[in-house]
């Protein structure tokens, strides 16, 4: 990586937004559930314990920051990480804390 890719102010911008919104405890949950696969809201609910409005308010932040997409089928909305670099990011920093365990 050149310095210049590293230091563009732009990016840094962009890269320090997608952390803060990871960061979130209740977010974090919903995309660990994504990794198992494809999910409709009530079941993120059921796996992470929050309530419903919980659970498609941060599916929001997770849809507008591009981490997840969604998929209407039939009367069911489904949602599913958007790509593996989200798998990545989770499984490396996951592997990071370990470590220091």
């Amino acid at each position: 990586m050149e310095k210049d890719e590293v230091y563009n102010e732009e990016e840094l911008k962009r890269l320090s937004k997608m952390m803060s919104v990871v960061s979130n405890v209740t977010r974090l949950k919903i995309l660990y559930a994504l990794l198992e696969g494809d999910k409709c809201v009530s079941q993120l609910q059921e796996e992470t314990g929050c309530s419903q409005s919980l659970v498609s308010h941060q599916l929001q932040i997770l849809k507008e920051y591009k981490l997840i997409r969604f998929e209407k089928n039939a009367n069911k909305v489904i949602y599913s990480l958007i790509d593996d670099h989200i798998v990545q990011i989770l499984s490396m920093a996951r592997e990071h804390i370990l470590e220091e365990l």
